[in-house]
């Protein structure tokens, strides 16, 4: 009967223990900040930088394969070899400039996205903070079923201060 007692107790412990869980959709959030405006031209401005190097290279990679070709009938094996290198090595410079490019690009939306998810961060600790939450998860495509009732994703918006149209 002590045992009985206890283990009663001890689940009952364990429920009361259990906090609240809820969940927020971070990049629903981020689509609706009209922030991301901004961002989105940032990104636009500096990927259009990064085309014009590119285009450099490549323009000047086309000029060198060309005089190749016009001069190749009158260079040696010699010459001919150390323009096939040079050759070769823009065409791997250009290559690791668009992988570099890439993770630039990363780079420059994580940088510019900083300050939203700050933003995001601040709110979400209030309204969990309100709501009693003491947990909050990130959904994801993986997610099957989330009761409205535990989504924080409308109380967030709210909180920044956007306002969804109806039905959204």
């Amino acid at each position: 009967m002590k045992f009985l007692k206890i283990a009663i107790l001890f689940i009952g412990l364990t429920t009361f223990a259990q906090g609240k869980v809820g969940a927020v959709d971070v990049e629903y959030i981020l689509s609706k900040m009209p922030e991301m405006v901004q961002v989105q031209k940032e990104m636009g401005a500096y990927g259009k930088t990064l085309d014009v190097d590119l285009n450099k290279k490549v323009d000047a990679y086309k000029i060198l394969v060309n005089e190749y070709k016009a001069s190749e009938s009158t260079l040696n094996a010699e010459q001919k070899q150390e323009k096939q290198i040079a050759i070769m090595d823009m065409e791997e410079d250009i290559q690791k400039f668009r992988q570099n490019g890439a993770k630039l690009m990363e780079i420059k939306k994580t940088e510019a996205l900083k300050p939203l998810y700050k933003k995001i961060g601040v709110a979400l600790e209030k309204v969990a903070g309100e709501q009693n939450y003491s947990q909050v998860t990130q959904t994801t495509p993986d997610l099957v079923y989330l009761d409205p009732d535990y989504d924080l994703t409308v109380p967030i918006l709210l909180e920044l201060g956007i306002k969804l149209e109806e039905g959204e």
